[in-house]
């Protein structure tokens, strides 16, 4: 039964890092285009919050396995 729930842990944390690099990158493409100047800033910035938010999925996946 905890495998179970692990699993289900370790899938709702997927599913949300997939939600959020989603609206990560959904928001930098509406301010490149608000501001095509700032390409590279929005750029470099879009993939740093998406490796955190992939960090912080990939701690919640490790955690949910050592809980199983």
């Amino acid at each position: 039964m905890v495998g179970s729930i692990a699993a289900i842990g370790m899938g709702l944390a997927v599913i949300g890092a997939g939600i959020g690099i989603g609206n990560v990158g959904a928001k930098a493409m509406e301010a490149i285009a608000r501001q095509p100047e700032a390409v590279g800033d929005i750029r470099s910035n879009m993939i740093l919050m998406a490796a955190l938010v992939e960090g912080a999925a990939l701690i919640a996946i490790v955690v949910a396995f050592l809980v199983a």
